[in-house]
């Protein structure tokens, strides 16, 4: 039955809707949204939507009304008008490089396809060496991104690793990274940005010096993936509390922070929005999450999971929906569109308003088999959505411009490639 959605959530006039959207339960914003969907909505589904956008506030029982048994068409258009009204019609991107400092992880994740044992014959990490002319050659791209991805302190498990380590001068895997940061950051100009898994105070500290941003994806609230034959079984660094930690000490430290779920990996929907509730209550405590991310699993020939079942569209759209529902208007929430090959402006449909990292020269490394597309098509494609594209930093706009959040010796560095508007200076705008 139609009830409030149709009457105040999407309101029709004159063959147009009007959605609410807010970011904080005490506020109250009319704006223009989409033409309403023709379909049944429970009444218990309406009023979650309708305390959604309408109050901006989204309880755990509503989320899961939302998540089970919300018609797609309405919930995706509550989403995306909510998305609309605070970020209006620019969809975002990073021109990165990708640097894969190491393969090398003490978890061993039923997904992965990026980790790797030593091998004979393979070095444990990328040299300085390496690194920088990775980082060049995306200096002479356009790149201002320089993201660092690596396993999760493989020198506590690997003497290989402990001795390329020991011959550089360094004692653990995270030293290593800071040095190479700085390295990247003084001879390129490329701002990093990391994700090395689990990080103390301490190490999150030393990368702030180096660091605009830094990144860890939560992937799940769920303890149960961690049983015997689960996703993140033998899988130390996996442990939700110990993630949290990770994301807290950021907002402790007024780190910009890019975090997000991984759907499909044997989690249930309950287990998806109590992930989602859990990041808002950190951003809500610290106020420095920058970015979530929604990434479905995708199986890999090589993985203990190949024949675990992808997650269909439509169960990404729901997800990404239910998101934008219960983080509000203001968050920047991601997909990447790699994954859905040549349906991914559907996940505009959604609400996202960001692409994520772009390679113009490197693949990327945690899904090889998917290529990103060209920054050209991406354009183009986004366009034909009814949005701009629009390229910024590692940090995004509304963090960039808050000295809070970058450290005194990244300031110059920032300034360089910083727009007036908090976007990549002479950046995309198509």
């Amino acid at each position: 039955m139609f009830t409030s959605i149709a009457q105040a959530a999407l309101t029709a006039k004159g063959g147009q809707a009007y959605a609410l959207g807010g970011s904080g339960c005490d506020e109250k914003i009319c704006a223009e949204g989409f033409p309403m969907p023709d379909v049944a909505v429970p009444y218990y589904v309406d009023a979650a939507l309708d305390s959604a956008i309408g109050l901006g506030c989204v309880s755990r029982e509503d989320a899961l009304s939302l998540i089970n048994d919300a018609p797609l068409a309405a919930l995706l258009h509550a989403a995306a008008a909510v998305r609309d009204r605070f970020k209006g019609r620019s969809v975002s991107y990073s021109r990165k490089v990708f640097i894969p400092l190491t393969h090398l992880c003490r978890d061993y994740c039923g997904y992965c396809t990026f980790r790797a044992d030593p091998q004979a014959g393979v070095q444990p990490y990328m040299t300085p060496d390496e690194v920088l002319a990775v980082a060049e050659a995306g200096s002479r791209a356009g790149c201002k991104e320089a993201l660092f991805s690596l396993g999760d302190q493989p020198e506590r498990v690997f003497p290989e690793a402990k001795t390329f380590l020991k011959s550089l001068g360094f004692d653990r895997t995270l030293e290593y990274l800071a040095a190479i940061c700085e390295l990247v950051l003084e001879k390129t100009g490329l701002l990093p940005h990391s994700n090395p898994g689990v990080m103390g105070l301490e190490d999150l500290r030393r990368l702030r010096e180096t660091n605009v941003s830094v990144g860890l994806m939560l992937e799940s609230a769920s303890p149960q993936l961690g049983r015997p034959g689960g996703a993140h079984w033998k899988a130390p660094d996996k442990v939700p509390s110990l993630r949290l930690r990770t994301i807290e000490n950021a907002g402790q430290l007024s780190m910009a922070f890019t975090t997000g779920i991984l759907i499909g990996i044997g989690e249930t929907p309950e287990e998806r929005v109590d992930a989602l509730l859990t990041i808002r209550a950190a951003h809500e405590k610290h106020g420095h999450v920058q970015e979530v991310i929604i990434q479905p699993f995708r199986a890999k020939p090589d993985i203990r999971m190949a024949q675990a079942p992808e997650p269909s569209k439509e169960d990404l759209q729901r997800t990404i929906a239910v998101a934008r529902l219960i983080l509000g208007g203001q968050m920047n929430i991601q997909s990447p569109p790699n994954l859905l090959s040549e349906d991914y402006p559907d996940l505009l449909k959604a609400g996202i308003n960001d692409w994520g990292g772009i390679s113009p020269v490197t693949k990327d490394f945690i899904n090889p088999e998917a290529a990103w597309p060209q920054i050209s098509s991406l354009s183009a494609r986004t366009a034909s959505a009814g949005f701009v594209l629009r390229e910024r930093l590692a940090i995004y706009p509304e963090f960039s411009t808050r000295p809070e959040f970058i450290n005194d010796h990244l300031q110059p560095h920032v300034q360089k490639l910083l727009g007036e508007d908090g976007y990549a200076r002479n950046g995309d705008q198509c």
